[in-house]
């Protein structure tokens, strides 16, 4: 891995906005709404930048768009940063950023959310609008974190991500993979997804997902045993695990989280690392939820900024498990860590007042 660097973690990611009802109403009976920049990998790469190590997002914007420059201004703020193209709008139905539109639920009631995509400028993302040599070798990069909704986004995202994955290996950069499962983004793609997803796997040395994501994505044969319970989907998981580090030797590290649902503000939280042979795990925990939409990215940016310090891979995954309780205390999808300390202190269950 190359010595000398500029950014810890860069993420290919396409920008958008959130919009969410206030004080968890449902959105069909809300005429106050928050609005968000958001984005699954940008969720991941707030935990180390806001914790002071150097991010990098590559993206695409809308030219001229002020949510654009809105989403601009989220990263600034969230000390990341980015490049980029600026593609012309092209009229009133040409491109935009992305909407997703979703509510926190509460109690009884579940989080709704709802996809709008149409014409979305991320799906442009193109390898011929970045310097790789720049990025990697000019620039250096420890660990680029890639994910399965932009590898599936469109036939050329799909190029652009296979791309960074071979050029970050080349330059001896460390490459994370969240797959990250999409039926509607697979459809009709089936064939030529399964394809590229396999060849970043095997590029890979940390690779995230949950059972559907390595049987459907990488079509590795599911668990034989199963269970209602945490503790017998953890023994299932780690069946499947066996499988698929038989068939990415490459790989490193494999990750996962577990939730069980109790309320929409209840949740039971445990994950699973195996790092070489060794399994680590955290048995599900009760957490408090106020709004559970990047929790799992908040897994991934803690566990990323663990191995970016160095820390053993317990210690990794405890850091990662209580990112990802924190991300869900907040109402944007990325948690906002203050320090270190603050992450411990939900590890160890302190939620006393700091004087």
């Amino acid at each position: 891995m190359k010595q000398d660097y500029r950014y810890a973690l860069v993420v290919p990611t396409s920008m958008g906005l959130r919009i969410t009802p206030r004080d968890g109403q449902p959105v069909h009976s809300s005429e106050n709404f928050i609005l968000q920049a958001t984005s699954a990998e940008t969720n991941v790469a707030s935990i180390p930048s806001y914790l002071g190590l150097p991010v990098k997002v590559l993206t695409t914007f809308v030219k001229g768009s002020p949510f654009a420059q809105f989403i601009k201004s989220n990263l600034f703020s969230r000390n990341m940063d980015f490049e980029g193209p600026e593609v012309e709008q092209g009229g009133p139905w040409g491109y935009r950023h992305q909407i997703n539109v979703a509510d926190s639920g509460y109690g009884s009631r579940g989080p709704r959310v709802w996809n709008d995509r149409a014409g979305e400028v991320g799906r442009t993302l193109n390898v011929k609008d970045f310097d790789l040599e720049k990025i990697f070798v000019k620039d250096g990069v420890r660990i680029i974190h890639l994910s399965g909704l932009i590898a599936a986004l469109s036939e050329e995202t799909s190029r652009f991500c296979l791309e960074l994955a071979r050029a970050a290996k080349k330059a001896g950069t460390a490459i994370s993979f969240d797959l990250n499962y999409r039926a509607s983004f697979w459809k009709d793609r089936e064939e030529e997804l399964h394809s590229i997803f396999s060849e970043i796997a095997s590029l890979s040395d940390i690779l995230v997902g949950n059972e559907e994501d390595f049987q459907l994505c990488l079509g590795i044969e599911g668990p034989q045993t199963g269970g209602k319970n945490l503790s017998d989907k953890m023994e299932s998981f780690k069946e499947m695990i066996r499988r698929v580090k038989a068939e990415y030797p490459s790989a490193r590290l494999f990750a996962t989280t577990l939730r069980e649902v109790v309320d929409t503000n209840t949740h039971k939280w445990g994950a699973i690392l195996l790092d070489g042979e060794t399994w680590h795990t955290v048995e599900p925990r009760e957490i408090k939820v106020l709004d559970r939409i990047g929790g799992g990215d908040g897994f991934v940016g803690g566990l990323l900024y663990g191995i970016l310090r160095g820390w053993e891979a317990e210690k990794c995954l405890r850091f990662g498990w209580a990112s990802g309780a924190l991300a869900t205390t907040f109402l944007t999808d990325y948690a906002q860590p203050a320090d270190e300390e603050q992450v411990w202190s939900i590890w160890e269950g302190n939620a006393r007042v700091k004087r």
